[in-house]
């Protein structure tokens, strides 16, 4: 079988172009998986900033408050 040049030329650049395509589809495939992990690990951090969070109102609370509620407060939970 024997090509002429312009069809050599042809499919030359018909298969770069498809593994360009193929490449560019590699890789929005893994960007993708590689975004769901992302979303898992912010949603963890932000529960733990949310729980970090009511800690510290607490600890404020206990910097703060007078003696004498601390110790009332203190008193109810025993």
């Amino acid at each position: 079988m024997e090509f002429d040049p312009f069809s050599m030329v042809v499919a030359i650049v018909a298969i770069s172009v498809g593994a360009g395509v193929f490449n560019n589809w590699i890789k929005m495939k893994q960007a993708t998986r590689h975004n769901v992990d992302q979303d898992r690990e912010l949603e963890t951090v932000r529960a733990e900033v949310t729980r970090l969070a009511d800690r510290v109102r607490v600890l404020e609370k206990l910097a703060v408050d007078s003696d004498r509620q601390l110790s009332a407060e203190i008193a109810k939970l025993r």
